[in-house]
């Protein structure tokens, strides 16, 4: 069972452009929780970017 992510609106976060939660704020989601990230360090409930795209070699 898939649970639905929790975005996160941290704008100072470290580790926010590589967070699928960010992305999915900046994408409009309207489920978020400031979570507490800070500029020299993440959250602690990072989630990596998930990569949807395929690679064609």
């Amino acid at each position: 069972m898939s649970e639905k992510i929790l975005a996160c609106d941290s704008e100072i976060c470290f580790e926010k452009d590589n967070c699928e939660r960010y992305r999915l704020w900046k994408a409009g989601a309207k489920d978020f929780k400031t979570h507490n990230g800070k500029a020299h360090k993440g959250c602690g409930q990072f989630i990596p970017i998930k990569n949807t795209k395929k690679e064609d070699k």
